[in-house]
Formats: C-alpha cells, sequence, structure tokens
C-alpha cells in the first residue's frame, strides 16, 4: 500500500465497517466456513454399504433375510482387520443353526457363517503381518456371511497365488476338519483303510484328498449311485450306494475284518453300524449328527429317534473290544498352535498340488435359500459358495453412456428375481 492511499482509506473506514456488517462473511476464502462441509463429504465417503445374511429367527429357509445395511467405516481395535469378503463357505452347521441345533451360533437375530476370504481394506495399528490389499483367507466363529467383516487378524491366513477365492472359501473348515480327524486323532498310517460317510460332500472329498496322500490307503465312501463316477476319480476305493444296499454287509464282503477308521457324520443307528465295523485297535470319529435334520425345520421326531439309537458304550465294554471311540468338534478348538499348524500345512499341500477343494455350486446371497436347499438334498458334490455381491441383472446396456444410469436399474431387476425365502431390508444410517 503506497502513503498517498492511506488517507483515502482511513476517511472511507466507517463506511466499510457498515458494509462489513450488512454483507455475508465469505464463504471460499474462510477455512472456518469450509470446515462443516468437507467434514461432512468425509462422512459421507467414510459411510459403507454392506450386504449380509442375517438369521432372523429358528425355522425354514424363509428366516435367513438379505439385509443391506449402510453404516460408517469400523473402529478397528487391537488386532483386527476389516476384510471385503468375496466368497463365503455353507457348511452343514448351518442348516443345523437355521433350525436352532448348533450350540455355538448365538441367538437370531445374526449373521451366519464362518468361513470365507476376501481381501484385506484396513488394519490395525499393531497388526504389521497384513496389509490392505492382501487376498485372505478368513474365519470367525459367525458372521461371515457380509461383504464387509470385521476379524481378529490371527484368523486369517495369505492366500497362494493361484488360488481363487472360491477354492479359499471352500478350504477351511472342511479340511481342517477332516485333517485333524484323519491325522491328529486317528493317526492315518500306510496300510490302513477308511469308511467315509456323505463322501460327495465337502468334508467327505476333503478326507478322500488326504487320504490320498498316504501310501496304501483303501476309501469305503458312501453316496448316491449317480455320484460314484465323480467320487471314484476323486480317490475312493469302494464307492456304496447307501441307498439301495446295507454298506455294513458291502464293506464285509470287500474286509470280513472291517476297517481301521470310521469318520461318522450321521449320529444314531449309524454310529452303531460304525462301530461294530472297526477293526481291533481301530477308531471312530464322531463329528455330526446329520441324521437329526431331516426338513427344514427341526424335527423333534428324528432327533428323538437318533439320541435313542445312540450308541451307548462303558469302559468295560470298550476294553473288551479293544476298540476306540471319539468325538470331534472344529468349533471347540481353542488351540492356537494346532489351528496355525494346521491350515498352514494345508495350504503348503495344496500349493503341492495334492488337495484342490472341488466347487459344487456358487449361489449370490439373494439366492441362498437355494444352496441351502441342494445341501439339505445331498445334491452337492463338494462345496456349495455364497457369493455377497448382487446378482446382476440378464440385461445388459445397450450402450456405454446408458451404463451409468442402467447400475441402479439392473440392481432393482435383479432384487425382483430374489427368491421368495429372502428379502432385502434397507437398514437405517447408524
Amino acid at each position: 500500500m503506497s502513503g498517498e492511499e492511506a488517507p483515502t482509506q482511513q476517511r472511507e473506514e466507517p463506511e466499510q465497517q457498515v458494509k462489513k456488517a450488512e454483507e455475508p462473511k465469505p464463504e471460499p476464502e474462510s477455512p472456518a466456513a469450509v470446515k462443516p462441509e468437507e467434514k461432512m463429504e468425509e462422512e459421507e465417503e467414510k459411510a459403507l454399504s454392506s450386504r449380509a445374511l442375517v438369521l432372523t429367527g429358528y425355522g425354514g429357509y424363509e428366516k435367513i433375510k438379505l439385509q443391506v445395511k449402510t453404516m460408517k467405516a469400523p473402529q478397528l481395535r487391537s488386532g483386527e482387520v476389516l476384510v471385503r469378503v468375496k466368497a463365503c463357505g455353507l457348511n452343514f452347521a448351518e442348516l443345523l443353526g437355521k433350525q436352532g441345533l448348533y450350540e455355538l451360533l448365538p441367538a437370531p437375530p445374526v449373521i451366519m457363517g464362518m468361513e470365507g476370504s476376501g481381501v484385506v481394506e484396513a488394519a490395525a495399528e499393531d497388526v504389521k503381518d497384513r496389509k490392505v490389499g492382501d487376498r485372505v483367507i478368513a474365519m470367525n466363529r459367525c458372521e461371515m456371511w457380509q461383504e464387509l467383516v470385521v476379524v481378529p487378524a490371527k484368523r486369517t491366513y495369505l492366500m497362494p497365488e493361484e488360488m481363487s477365492f472360491e477354492e479359499a472359501a471352500a478350504l477351511p473348515v472342511n479340511y481342517m476338519t477332516a485333517y485333524m480327524m484323519l491325522f491328529e486323532m486317528a493317526n492315518l498310517r500306510p496300510g490302513k483303510s477308511v469308511l467315509i460317510h456323505m463322501a460327495a460332500g465337502g468334508v467327505g472329498i476333503a478326507a478322500t484328498q488326504l487320504c490320498q496322500t498316504v501310501q496304501d490307503v483303501t476309501v469305503f465312501g458312501t453316496a448316491s449311485a449317480s455320484k460314484h463316477e465323480t467320487i471314484s476319480q476323486g480317490g475312493v476305493t469302494h464307492p456304496i450306494d447307501y441307498r439301495t444296499k446295507d454298506y455294513v454287509t458291502e464293506i464285509r464282503k470287500i474286509s470280513p475284518n472291517g476297517v481301521d477308521i470310521v469318520l461318522d457324520p450321521l449320529g444314531g443307528s449309524d454310529t452303531q453300524k460304525g462301530f461294530s465295523l472297526l477293526k481291533p485297535l481301530g477308531m471312530l470319529i464322531a463329528f455330526g449328527a446329520a441324521n437329526c435334520v431331516t426338513g427344514q425345520k427341526k424335527n423333534l421326531l428324528a432327533m428323538a429317534k437318533t439320541w435313542y439309537h445312540q450308541l451307548s458304550l462303558n469302559t468295560l465294554k470298550l476294553m473288551q473290544s479293544n476298540k476306540a471311540i471319539s468325538g470331534f468338534h472344529l468349533g471347540y478348538i481353542t488351540d492356537e498352535e494346532l489351528f496355525d499348524r494346521t491350515v498352514l500345512k494345508l495350504l503348503e499341500l495344496y500349493r503341492q498340488g495334492k488337495i484342490k477343494p472341488r466347487i459344487d455350486s456358487c449361489y449370490h446371497f439373494e439366492e441362498v435359500a437355494e444352496a441351502m436347499k441342494r445341501m439339505h438334498e445331498r445334491q452337492n458334490i463338494g462345496k456349495v459358495i455364497l457369493l455377497p455381491e448382487p446378482k446382476k441383472s440378464e440385461e445388459k446396456p445397450k450402450s456405454n453412456a446408458d451404463a451409468a444410469e442402467n447400475v441402479e436399474k439392473n440392481q432393482a431387476v435383479a432384487g425382483e428375481k430374489k427368491d421368495e425365502a429372502v428379502e432385502e431390508v434397507k437398514a437405517e444410517k447408524d
């Protein structure tokens, strides 16, 4: 400012003060004025949308609802990571949980799912061995059936580069169950024989593949006749149609002395049959009660029948028979070292090409009822996978110009095609 201009400015000062009082404060230049707007924009950017499958009550397929929730970015606690889930595993435990028969699942409403795979989107400051962008296998007691999930970093494992998200979601529960039963409990060795029930299911195929990693293991597998060719190619030595033949009689024809190991996911009278098939020093491992699940809803008669025919033993009978019976439940494994050692061993076997999850089918969250029905009716050969991403409409945008405009339309069309057993609910913002 020059010295000549100064007096003029001083004379105009009172007038300027009046004008300043009348005029609003400048918005663009004032950091204080911009700050609230920037803050709102930041909050909007942090808002996340996540689709989830929620068990709203015990009963049929209609009790599982697809919900879409808009939420704030989660505040990660020590040792946690945020994972965007790409694929989830469906297990028999979820069929039990839907009926209120899985004791480890919290009471409804609850998001189900114990395993999945995806990409790390955020990590707590103290997490050093995981970073944003890592492709991981993730496990949790529940809540894996959603697009965004917070899990302990120690329950995530880096995926091999060649592994797909679907394979990664199929690996943890089934293969860990099979591995621990065969090698930690039954001590599978060369020359032994194993009876695998439901040999075309997730655990059945995992157990069959793991048996192939040991020399001269004979595998008897029960499955419907239509699945025999597939399970034979996968390593089952003697497939048996449990629907038309008595598997005890069929096994005795081939191996009069019985088998060394029985993996029993059935319960009831089948446990008794399995125990009778054991050779001296053999072991039966009970790891399920599939015979209890006969319909969509809890069947008290089926449960009573299963438990009425359940094997009952005392120590004297065990000593006289020179046989062993054991139980296995992955959900109650608390040994962190055993947990990690097993997963890392399985990932190494995958890299070596000795095991490979077989994917039966993939269903979007909208189709969860169809997925559960397929498993319930034992139609699957291998793992049934759930995909969090929305099912795309069959109609494609006619041009690139219309693409952005049609995204919402496509999602709406996909929503109209959902199964009646599933509904999408827009939750309020937190």
